[in-house]
């Protein structure tokens, strides 16, 4: 799909994402999708960083158990610590590549692109990793990624507060 069309489809997509805002689980998805669609990907990981356990965790990924990774580790890792985006068209060769994932869940990665997703205050919340698209990813695609990040952030950080508001009610009632 070509970046302009994608854009002028943006603003449905977002009336359709704001209709699950207590909910990450039916919205991930859906953002997924359409990452995956825009950019020509295989695959699309959505993690949620956690100060507390200074950890990565996917909330959604495509084909795989939930991944949890140390911030210090991997190249969402990486995106996290750099508050930028990357793209690696070789993963085996990049140092930051947690080869055990692909070992573990026998995909075999062949490119990322990944790009942080900061909330209102400029904070990083989350990284999306796309994986996969046929001939590589380049600026364009980290270019869009990262518009689609800003996009999506306010989504993503009211529903993070929604499920802790509700986390917060369910604990006090018992």
């Amino acid at each position: 799909m070509e970046y302009a069309a994608a854009y002028a489809k943006l603003a449905t997509f977002g009336r359709e994402l704001m209709e699950r805002v207590s909910s990450l689980e039916e919205g991930l998805p859906m953002i997924a999708a359409y990452a995956k669609e825009v950019v020509g990907a295989e695959r699309c990981s959505i993690f949620v960083y956690s100060p507390k356990t200074r950890t990565l965790w996917t909330t959604l990924a495509d084909g795989v158990e939930k991944i949890r990774i140390d911030t210090t580790e991997g190249v969402a890792g990486r995106t996290l610590r750099e508050s930028t985006a990357q793209v690696v068209n070789d993963p085996y060769a990049d140092p930051d590549f947690l080869h055990r994932v692909d070992r573990t869940t026998g995909y075999v990665t062949r490119n990322i692109a990944s790009v942080p997703i900061f909330d209102s205050n400029r904070r990083v919340i989350g990284v999306m990793e796309l994986l996969n698209k046929p001939d590589g990813f380049d600026t364009a695609d980290t270019r869009f990624m990262t518009f689609f990040t800003h996009y999506i952030s306010g989504y993503m950080e009211l529903a993070t507060l929604f499920r802790e508001d509700q986390d917060f009610l369910c604990r006090s009632k018992s």
